[in-house]
């Protein structure tokens, strides 16, 4: 017993020195959206309050694709050492999984450490067209089945369920183009090429002041503080408000010393005042939740899209 004992302490002496040590390296932040929008901005503010405890630094490199999926895919495939994490939005984890062959199936198969910052979608226009509010835009799309092509930041994102799930508690058909993110969308707004986006609010904040584009509809319960006269989609009687969680999230299986180390160091950067700043000019809320907590809402996100993915027809099973 003795000897065994011996042999366990001798094993944890080997181990304990290796978590003790992290970070003895540069870890990498993975934004799975590409540079300039909002991912990619709160991403990088965030690593920038979390250096004082990575001194060996935190680099990051953005992993865009199927919203944010290509980014969670390689966090799962890579070592669970706590080296690389993402900032994955929920979409990535509960929605993409169950509607596509990923080498992971949902929130089990990864560590949630925090979540970071929270928001609802807006939907906008080039200023000067025909549809400026939530009636104009149903209207239209009645009149035309399939001719309003409308923008997201890709497949099966929460931006674009919610352009699904207007479609159908309106009755209308709109022909959806999926893109990376804001930056790719705005250009082919701004170029005529799409009709409207359904995006985040802070990413159009300079082109709304800017005045080429124009606020049709917000996805949210009540209005935005920061377009208040723009109206809700639920006061034109359609009520589709989902709101995207970021949480950052690294590999199954990484060391809970490790998970907690990574998770006080983005809760420091996240009260930073200029961290609370920067989330404030995006539009975003920081929304502090982790651990348990946090895979429990993501859980229960999980089974409340399966019903709505069933109930729009997405998901057969």
């Amino acid at each position: 017993m003795r000897t065994l004992a011996a042999a366990l302490l001798a094993l944890l002496g080997c181990i304990a020195p290796a978590v003790a040590q992290y970070p003895e390296r540069s870890v990498t932040l993975l934004p799975g959206f590409p540079p300039g929008g909002m991912v990619d901005v709160v991403a990088r503010g965030l690593a920038e309050g979390m250096r004082a405890k990575f001194p060996k630094g935190i680099v990051v490199v953005n992993k865009p694709g199927m919203g944010g999926a290509i980014a969670l895919q390689e966090i799962v495939r890579g070592k669970p050492d706590g080296y690389t994490f993402t900032l994955a939005p929920k979409s990535a984890l509960i929605i993409q999984p169950q509607l596509s062959e990923l080498p992971y199936k949902g929130p089990e198969d990864v560590a949630p450490i925090v979540n970071v910052v929270a928001f609802y979608s807006l939907m906008i226009t080039r200023t000067g067209a025909p549809w400026k509010t939530p009636q104009d835009f149903i209207a239209a799309a009645r009149a035309d089945p399939g001719k309003l092509r409308v923008g997201s930041p890709g497949e099966f994102t929460t931006p674009h369920l919610s352009l699904v799930e207007l479609q159908r508690l309106a009755g209308i058909e709109v022909t959806h183009v999926p893109f990376k993110g804001w930056a790719e969308s705005s250009t082919a707004l701004l170029g005529e090429h799409i009709d409207l986006v359904v995006a985040q609010p802070g990413e159009l904040a300079a082109l709304i002041e800017a005045k080429r584009i124009h606020p049709v509809g917000v996805f949210q319960p009540q209005r935005n503080p920061l377009f208040p006269d723009t109206p809700t989609f639920r006061e034109a009687g359609f009520p589709v408000y989902a709101g995207t969680l970021f949480s950052l999230i690294a590999a199954k299986d990484t060391p809970p010393e490790i998970l907690r180390y990574i998770h006080d160091a983005a809760k420091e950067a996240m009260e930073q005042r200029s961290f609370v700043e920067l989330a404030k000019a995006r539009a975003v809320d920081v929304d502090y939740r982790s651990g348990e907590k946090l895979k429990a809402d993501l859980m229960e996100e999980y089974r409340a899209h399966a019903q709505m993915l069933r109930t729009l027809g997405i998901l057969k099973k």
